[in-house]
């Protein structure tokens, strides 16, 4: 109308991106397509050549590349428990040497260039499990006796097209070709050859070791127990089909190993706090479950437990949060 003026735009009345979207030029790839990228994108080959030319990522990418000779194939956390690279750095150099899988028995991971898993049995061993600890009265403890952390809490989620989204530094291009994946953060007090690397828990299950998280993406391969291996190879040379659920696995086995790891998981939890299991029905323990099914924060008393370290993007489903650094 008549004498109306817009209002002023400010970050605290507008919804929209928290920064924008950075291109890292990745190919993803879908279990049913027919065909399989064999070299990087022209413009993933420009922007890693003209960004890392440094010494130090011209080492990074030789042992990247030796990683994907030894493994075809790789989650972003296994690279980063077993390289020391920044994180930036990290999201110009997979699309560089690897494509990645969207839906599948390999959906969240980085392929080799020119590998196509679904061409080869012996790609069984590097399939995904998603795996969730279970909690509720059925299992004997409720989420808050759990001696595992959430990755967050309902009270700590924000949309990811929130302008007051808490975001990391921004790194320019300047700062990456200025060798930020060898200068230490204020105070740092790891070596430049560790400062990045994460703990090997964060892909690897081990006997005896709880998760560090509640929800895990596992390969198979990194399932260090001898009994889930013997389930993952029971076909073992008679493999003859590859579906879109099992992979070249025998059906339901993701579900036969989830079984098998929640019980490995029920034993340390009871064995490390043994008065959880003496009475399952008492009303404390119901109260907590409606508790954790309703939504509600986890207590102060697990909130300030030590971390074995922190998550990479502060998402519950890296998948989702990987694919969104590539959108």
């Amino acid at each position: 109308r008549e004498g109306y003026n817009n209002p002023q735009v400010s970050g605290e009345n507008l919804i929209g991106l928290s920064r924008a979207r950075r291109p890292h030029n990745a190919i993803f790839v879908n279990f049913e397509d027919k065909e399989i990228p064999t070299k990087p994108l022209d413009a993933a080959v420009q922007t890693w050549e003209k960004v890392c030319s440094n010494a130090v990522d011209k080492k990074v990418e030789e042992e990247l590349r030796k990683l994907f000779e030894v493994r075809p194939i790789w989650s972003r956390n296994a690279v980063k428990a077993n390289i020391s690279v920044h994180p930036d750095k990290l999201k110009l150099l997979l699309p560089y040497l690897a494509y990645y899988m969207l839906t599948g028995p390999w959906r969240s991971l980085w392929v080799r260039f020119g590998y196509d898993p679904r061409k080869h049995p012996e790609a069984k061993i590097y399939q995904v499990l998603d795996f969730r600890i279970r909690c509720g009265m059925k299992y004997g403890y409720a989420p808050n006796d759990m001696p595992v952390k959430a990755k967050r809490s309902t009270y700590n989620y924000s949309l990811p097209i929130t302008v007051k989204k808490p975001v990391s530094h921004t790194v320019s291009v300047h700062d990456l070709k200025q060798g930020l994946g060898t200068s230490a953060a204020p105070g740092a007090k790891k070596p430049a050859s560790s400062r990045y690397k994460l703990k090997e828990s964060i892909y690897v299950f081990r006997e005896g070791a709880l998760p560090p998280y509640r929800q895990m993406f596992y390969q198979l391969c990194d399932l260090n127990v001898e009994s889930l291996q013997k389930i993952i190879r029971r076909n073992d040379g008679t493999e003859s089909e590859c579906t879109e659920r099992d992979g070249w696995c025998l059906p339901k086995t993701s579900d036969d190993l989830r079984d098998t790891m929640s019980l490995m998981i029920k034993q340390i939890i009871r064995s490390t706090r043994p008065a959880l299991f003496s009475s399952t029905t008492s009303s404390e323990h119901s109260k907590e479950q409606l508790t954790y099914e309703s939504g509600e924060d986890e207590d102060d008393e697990e909130e300030e437990e030590e971390e074995d370290f922190k998550p990479s993007d502060g998402s519950e489903n890296e998948m989702e949060t990987e694919i969104l650094d590539y959108v």
